[in-house]
């Protein structure tokens, strides 16, 4: 079992980044206390050297949904700010969520199209009609269907229908790669400052 989380922070300010980065090491600290594996599959930079805007951790181990799910929500970095001292702020929220590393890719194998002839109509149809070269080809994973009948040779309209199901496919995956991309963006967006499911803070500080 593994999971990709990403954690955010946001459009916060410099200090967000700065709360994200005393994070990511504390849950790197605490998967290991529960027998997880993490490794770092990205990360990007804040303003501030040693700062990230955001982190993506890949978890693994057998409970590594339910860890994951502990640290999802809005989390909180409890600290006076290290670049605006006597500001009196001390919460810092960074967000963290599952995350889907690649869109979904739909296989296409001819094997799992079934082509069978078929009569249609219009200019020429007659013709057609009596030799059945028109063909209607299904592609059983996704259950998408076409109908060719624009040539006289049902060879010839068996591989358009091949061509046009691979088209239409790769289509498909194409406009849900652009919604997986949209989700993406919009978990930095997420971001809710309060009622955090996880509050954070530099060992022995006493801040409350």
């Amino acid at each position: 079992m593994s999971v990709p989380l990403l954690l955010s922070a946001g459009r916060g300010p410099l200090e967000c980044a700065w709360a994200l980065s005393r994070l990511l090491p504390r849950l790197e600290a605490d998967a290991a206390r529960h027998g997880l594996q993490t490794h770092r599959l990205q990360t990007v930079p804040g303003d501030r050297p040693g700062t990230y805007r955001s982190a993506l951790v890949h978890i693994a181990g057998t409970s590594a949904e339910a860890f994951a799910a502990s640290w999802t929500g809005t989390l909180c970095w409890q600290a006076p700010s290290p670049y605006r001292p006597g500001s009196g702020r001390k919460n810092w929220y960074v967000i963290a969520r599952p995350y889907q590393l690649d869109a979904p890719h739909t296989s296409f194998d001819e094997a799992d199209v079934d082509v069978v002839p078929c009569r249609t109509g219009g200019p020429g149809g007659q013709h057609r009609n009596k030799a059945s070269t028109a063909v209607r080809a299904t592609h059983r994973p996704s259950g998408l269907v076409v109908v060719v009948d624009t040539e006289r040779q049902s060879s010839l309209n068996r591989r358009i229908a091949m061509r046009l199901l691979r088209e239409r496919l790769a289509a498909g995956d194409e406009a849900v790669g652009r919604a997986v991309d949209a989700a993406r963006w919009h978990i930095h967006d997420e971001l809710v400052r309060g009622n955090p499911v996880r509050v954070e803070r530099p060992r022995g500080s006493s801040i409350g």
